[in-house]
């Protein structure tokens, strides 16, 4: 054995440069039977590491690493199961400390990108993290009430503080500078300081008549600034626990606060689209950086100081981040770029560096002093809403929350094209039958016809007057007409796809449309409704012909089976159910997700159904038996989109956490016989030096490929190794030894 892998490793060395094996973000952190990741799902929070030589971005799928130096993606740290909702950095550095919505804190090794620690306890998400500035212990805040204390070694749970009521939301947390008293805003309206050493409570801060979004201590510790959605900032005396100052002036919730370096200064922004100055003692307004003086036309989400303290940086909802002079309010830069709300700002720890962030799905990097752009850190998506095969299964496209559609090449998973006419969601994305137009359908109330070929825009179809949403554009099965549904009215709408005409509107739903199907030989239409029906259409008369009874709750995807003998369909209460579509009889019904079900299809053989659910999960169905035969788990947030590839062997599901997952469906049932007969990649019926090479000199190469082992549609020492460990085998003579 020791001679077999030597031999393979001299083949490597001779055939393959070192580049051959650079690795491929899109398959870090897969989850089992996933070949490839799409996106880098949504952004929620930036760190820099104490040195500034690290980013770490908390996404809604896990933890990018990036070397600010290069811009080079450097780690993916998976493990939450929910979207991390706070991460930082320990003050040495060593560590890095993430909350998430699954209810754990997890400690992760910053050098190896290793989990130290997993953190439980909390029942509810985790809303808060901060590190003790002597880095020994962390708190954390939750949704169910607690804040609790943690060995930063160890992961011990040292402490429990509890909110006087069940179910309050401990909403921010953050330790004095001498480390002795913890304070905590809550959904209460109210703050805790908690005595760290004993854990008893110190004070409770009473005043705010909303909830309490953010508390910040002064440098010297003895006072605490709190603000509030109820539009004031207060500061308290943290020995006595008496209020000194209420800051008025904001007309709508305080989002951020920040003290200067020096304490002098308080800043602040608000939903009112300002940033306020304010003397630290005396509290006395200072000034207003506004839309009147060349400020911000959208909410202020995020406000920082420079480490020296002489500007400020301010992100917000206009898409821009603006820097400003302390000392005299005087607007320095603008800074443009990010096509939406900008949420997170913070300065590196040098002061040279801005870094911004969050709903365009970018991280910019901002010289601090010019306002030029350094670097941006792309890939990301906001909520993926649907998802298309392309008839031919060559082309994937992806109808995105920002308006967008990406068209990507199914082998490659390259972008192609990006589409840009919806201001709003597209919820649908749909090829006609010959795969020469796509149709979207989008939350600004129009449906737009495009060339799949050249991306131009042929038709836009506008007489909805409600959102159009949830996989509500579907093509007639001769490519004649499009079947439309919408809020407006709970109707649904067939076009003449020639003409752009409305010949049919459809109405017998009470509540809005979610769903329409057409049968196979596109006689009939299925359509589904929050109403909690399922109603059955004449397609070539748009009359209505009867409802399918027993729904309980909203019916939110509809679809025929390849052969229009059943259909299947989603609701809102996690079941699944299959019907006779010529008997109207329920067959099955599917149970296991726990929250509702937002898509499902046939697969092309029709034998299977997949469904997407708000759980997180895609679960495979026995069409036959209604037997749940797989869950498939990866995705950090609600699955809004299901689809097979044409030939059934990908499986493409769209999630909220940003990405598309692609699943190797004949990965799932492995069998030892097939996998050494893969081996044999050449087909002479003997693995043996001939295959090595055959593998080794397609390294790198995507797709079908006779030299892709283990079928992810990606040759690389991953089919190598395989071989390798089938040296020998067949009917030949044995390799060299």
């Amino acid at each position: 054995m020791r001679t077999k892998w030597g031999f393979v490793a001299f083949l490597l060395t001779l055939i393959c440069g070192q580049d051959s094996f650079a690795q491929d973000y899109k398959k870090w952190g897969l989850p089992e039977d996933a070949i490839v990741r799409l996106g880098k799902g949504s952004i929620v929070e930036t760190a820099y590491s104490p040195d500034g030589d690290r980013l770490a971005v908390a996404s809604s799928i896990g933890i990018w690493i990036y070397d600010t130096g290069s811009g080079e993606e450097l780690a993916l740290l998976t493990g939450h199961t929910r979207q991390i909702s706070s991460i930082t950095y320990s003050p040495d550095g060593k560590t890095i400390a993430t909350g998430s919505r699954d209810t754990t804190v997890g400690l992760w090794d910053a050098n190896t990108g290793t989990l130290k620690h997993t953190l439980t306890g909390h029942d509810r998400g985790v809303t808060s993290v901060a590190y003790n500035p002597d880095g020994k212990t962390i708190a954390t805040g939750s949704y169910d009430s607690t804040i609790r204390s943690w060995d930063a070694n160890t992961g011990t749970l040292l402490q429990t503080f509890t909110l006087p009521t069940d179910y309050a939301t401990a909403t921010s947390v953050a330790y004095s500078p001498d480390g002795n008293t913890l304070a905590s805003g809550s959904s209460e309206n109210t703050i805790h300081l908690w005595d760290t050493t004993t854990g008893t409570l110190k004070h409770t801060l009473i005043g705010h008549t909303d909830w309490v979004t953010s508390v910040a201590y002064n440098p010297d510790g003895k006072v605490l600034a709190s603000g509030s959605y109820d539009n004031t900032v207060r500061l308290w005396d943290t020995a006595t626990g008496t209020l000194k100052h209420t800051l008025i002036g904001h007309t709508l919730g305080v989002t951020s606060i920040a003290y200067s370096p020096d304490g002098k200064t308080i800043t602040t922004g608000s939903y009112d689209h300002t940033t306020r100055l304010w003397n630290a003692n005396t509290g006395t307004f200072l000034r207003t950086l506004n839309r009147t003086f060349n400020g911000h036309t959208g909410s202020v989400k995020s406000v920082v100081y420079s480490p020296d303290g002489k500007t400020i940086a301010s992100g917000s909802g206009d898409g821009t981040v603006r820097l400003w002079d302390t000392a005299t309010g005087a607007l320095l830069q603008t800074l443009t770029g990010h096509t939406s709300l900008v949420e997170r700002v913070v300065y590196s720890p040098d002061g040279k560096i801005i870094a911004s962030g969050n709903d365009d799905a970018t991280v910019h990097l901002w010289d601090a002093n010019t306002g030029a752009l350094l670097q941006t850190f792309t890939g990301r998506t906001i909520w993926v809403e649907s998802i298309a095969y392309s008839p031919d299964g060559k082309i994937l496209a992806i109808g995105n929350y920002d308006g967008t559609v990406h068209l990507r090449d199914a082998n490659t998973r390259t972008l192609l094209q990006t589409l840009n006419a919806h201001t709003a969601y597209v919820s649908s994305v749909v090829y006609s039958p010959d795969g020469k137009i796509l149709a979207t359908g989008s939350g600004d109330t129009t449906v737009r016809l495009w060339d799949a070929n050249t991306g131009t825009l042929l038709q836009t179809l506008n007489t909805h007057t409600g959102s159009v949403r949830s996989i509500i554009v579907v093509y007639s099965p001769d490519g004649k007409t499009i079947a439309t549904g919408s809020r407006d009215n709970n109707t649904v709408r067939l076009w003449d796809t020639a003409t752009g005409t409305l010949l049919y509107t459809l109405n017998a739903h009470t509540s809005g449309v979610t769903s329409i199907a057409y049968s196979p030989d596109g006689k009939t239409i299925a359509t589904g409704s929050l109403d909690t029906t399922m109603h059955l259409w004449d397609a070539n008369t748009g009359t209505f012909l009867r409802p399918f009874d027993g729904h309980t709750s909203s019916v939110y995807s509809v679809v025929y089976s390849p052969d229009g003998k059943t259909i299947a369909n989603g609701n809102h209460d996690g079941t699944g159910r299959l019907w006779d579509a010529n008997t109207h009889t329920l067959l099955h019904t599917l149970t296991g997700h726990v929250y509702s079900i937002r898509s499902v299809v046939y697969s092309p053989d029709g034998k299977t159904i997949a469904s997407g659910s708000d759980d997180a999960t895609v679960r495979l169905w026995d069409v036959n038996t209604g037997a749940l035969l797989r869950t498939l788990t990866g995705h950090t947030s609600a699955v809004f989109s299901v689809a097979y590839s044409p030939d059934g062997k990908v499986l493409a599901t769209g999630s909220e956490d940003g990405t598309v997952l692609l699943w190797k469906l004949a990965l799932m049932e492995p069998n030892s016989e097939s996998e050494q007969l893969a081996a044999d990649v050449n087909t002479d019926g003997i693995i043996n030096i001939q295959d090595l090479v055959f593998v080794a000199i397609r390294l790198g190469q995507t797709g079908e490929n006779a030299a892709d082992v283990n079928g992810d549609e990606d040759v690389n020492i991953q089919d190598l190794v395989l071989v390798a460990a089938e040296l020998g085998n067949g009917n030949g003579a044995p390799p060299p030894q």
